[in-house]
């Protein structure tokens, strides 16, 4: 029997439902990111709704939010703040820059060079910023969702390793299937438009104080000292296998755990089972890996890593 908080946040998911088609996956890895006090990673092609999955989750909340276009020529100033000379004052004062706020859309943020993608990481992992030796907290609660398009598209940068292991889960997101698209088509034919979602119905249904009880009640979520071994045994697997050069650390298992507990509050139960860990596992670990070069050639991915060893592992009964 589900709660009148979980009732919330399905109602957030048939919110963002109403501007996006076919990415089911996708909308519950954002809702389990935000249940778990963690950031998001969207990877897919062009036209497959990243961006307009974020705004529309932004839409169902009432939070602040605000967006950042990545490109080539982005500082981190322009990103965190920075100190500007008041004239009329004689002294530096600081102006807050986008991330200060609820949730942050870093869109395209594999577009912009690695220092300034570095920009983000003290505010993702500590919730503060550090400008000019003085440390300014942000807003509770603070998510970044971010969008890249595939490595190999002309114009990326590879994002470093410290930056991909502050994201809790990678979403990837692929290209709709036929009835879903048709419906893309249909909705667009009736008149809607991504640009303004007001129009398509989507409002906001969950504010800061239901998702800090939301967040409480998943940080209660029970787990059994066989499931907490089957998450370290899943993680040493992955740098026991030949295909990977660097497996997940202990840091991705507790990222497994966090994620794993919200997932389970978010589908009624009250305690973490094996197959809350399993549905949790490829989005949670599949940007901690790095493959061998040789695998890579080969055409080996971290999902068929995952996969492999989602097979080979024991499973407590």
């Amino acid at each position: 029997m589900t709660t009148p908080l979980q009732q919330s946040f399905a109602r957030v998911r048939a919110e963002v439902g109403k501007a996006v088609v076919g990415q089911e996956a996708a909308v519950s890895g954002l809702i389990v990111t935000l249940l778990a006090g963690g950031h998001a990673l969207l990877e897919g092609v062009p036209g497959v709704a990243k961006t307009l999955l974020v705004r529309s989750l932004s839409a169902a909340l009432d939070l602040e939010t605000a967006r950042v276009q990545f490109t080539p020529d982005l500082m981190p100033g322009d990103i965190t703040g920075s100190l500007v000379y008041d004239a009329k004052e004689g002294e530096f004062e600081f102006r807050s820059g986008p991330v200060f706020t609820n949730v942050l859309l870093a869109d395209e943020i594999n577009r912009t060079p690695p220092k300034t993608q570095s920009a983000l990481l003290e505010a993702m992992e500590e919730r503060q910023v550090s400008v000019d030796g003085v440390s300014r907290p942000l807003p509770t609660p603070f998510v970044v969702c971010a969008t890249m398009n595939p490595i190999e598209y002309e114009g990326t940068y590879t994002l470093p390793e410290a930056q991909l292991d502050r994201f809790l889960v990678k979403l990837a997101l692929e290209l709709p299937p036929r009835d879903a698209e048709i419906e893309v088509l249909s909705r667009h034919s009736r008149g809607f438009s991504p640009r303004d979602l007001r129009a398509a119905g989507v409002t906001a249904v969950v504010g800061a104080g239901e998702i800090e009880a939301a967040q409480a009640e998943v940080r209660q979520i029970g787990v059994a000292p066989d499931v907490l071994a089957y998450m370290v045994d899943l993680a040493r697997a992955t740098r026991q296998s030949p295909s990977v050069r660097i497996g997940v650390s202990p840091r991705g298992s507790t990222a497994l755990l966090a994620a794993s507990k919200a997932w389970a509050w978010l589908t009624g139960s009250d305690r973490i089972t094996p197959d809350h860990v399993q549905a949790m596992a490829l989005p949670v670990l599949r940007h901690r890996l790095q493959l061998r070069p040789e695998a890579e050639l080969e055409g080996v991915a971290a999902d068929g890593v995952l996969r492999s060893v989602l097979q080979q592992t024991r499973v407590p009964i």
